[in-house]
């Protein structure tokens, strides 16, 4: 099967996922700048979940990119990752609702944590379907950003139950980590056109 039509179907439901989000923040009752402080934080947790997205949808642009077909495995790992990722609107509204309290941070963490791992599975995927040898293998490598953050997602749900908002913080600073695009990538798939 050709990788466009598992990238398109990806790109719709990443799509949704954001509209989702963003149908949850609701206009304040009141007409007043002082209205909207009440907002804030469920729009910091909206902020934080559209970077998450954004931060899959380009790394899994870029994985893709290094793919040539798929199989019926790659498509259930893709499909694996996009259900966690379908969790984190829940997750993000929780959290915004209840002011980045311990259970929906906690929830918060287990979304990217299942994500997360969801992702290392959908790469091992592809590695497995492609060969030792493939694009992606040569550029992941040892993956040291992809081993670090579920561990980071680990401490802060544990930290989530005794100080919210220093596990509030590990999850700005995964998302930091991951901000720019995997430039191992991009070098090969730049060294594989030359």
């Amino acid at each position: 099967m050709e990788k466009e039509r598992l990238a398109a179907f990806s790109d719709g439901v990443l799509a949704i996922i954001i509209t989702i989000m963003v149908l949850e923040l609701k206009a304040p009752h009141g007409g007043s700048p002082g209205d909207l402080v009440k907002l804030i934080p469920g729009f910091l947790s909206y902020v934080l979940s559209f970077v998450y997205i954004g931060i899959y949808w380009n790394n899994h642009h870029h994985m893709l990119a290094t793919v040539k077909r798929v199989n019926g495995s790659i498509l259930w790992a893709n499909m694996h990752l996009l259900f966690w990722l379908s969790l984190v609107p829940f997750a993000t509204a929780w959290l915004g609702e209840n002011h980045f309290s311990k259970w929906p941070t906690a929830l918060y963490g287990v979304a990217l944590l299942a994500a997360a791992i969801a992702y290392y599975i959908l790469q091992t995927t592809i590695v497995r379907a492609q060969g030792a040898d493939s694009l992606l293998s040569r550029a992941v490598g040892g993956d040291m950003k992809g081993k670090a953050s579920p561990l980071l997602y680990a401490i802060a749900i544990a930290l989530a139950f005794v100080a919210p908002l220093a596990a509030n913080f590990i999850y700005v600073l995964v998302a930091l980590i991951w901000l720019v695009p995997d430039r191992r990538i991009e070098r090969i798939l730049a060294e594989a056109e030359r």
